[in-house]
């Protein structure tokens, strides 16, 4: 399976709805639209991820990279992540370093 990815950026949130499968062949994708926020000035980072089916290694450094560049002063938002998905970020640890909600709610 592939990913389909699509990047909106709207009153300085920017939201990335990610589809089908992150893995090595397809975190570069992810990455590319990671990037593309971090050039505008946003104050959260939305990813709408429950059509996300499977998220190995590779998009989890993509997550991390995220983290990194942002700093600790933007928040990365994890929408509806499917039940592999989110054990996977739960048992690196790296759901202390996000929010995973079921909705979208912006402060």
């Amino acid at each position: 399976m592939t990913l389909k990815t699509n990047l909106e950026i709207n009153n300085a949130i920017a939201k990335i709805t990610l589809a089908g499968e992150l893995d090595a062949n397809t975190a570069p994708l992810f990455k590319e639209q990671v990037e593309k926020a971090l050039t505008e000035n946003i104050q959260s980072l939305v990813l709408l991820m429950q059509d996300l089916d499977y998220m190995a290694s590779a998009g989890l450094r993509v997550l991390i990279f995220a983290k990194q560049k942002l700093g600790a002063a933007v928040d990365i938002y994890l929408i509806k992540p499917q039940a592999m998905v989110k054990e996977t970020i739960e048992n690196t640890g790296f759901h202390h370093s996000v929010i995973i909600t079921d909705e979208y709610q912006p402060a």
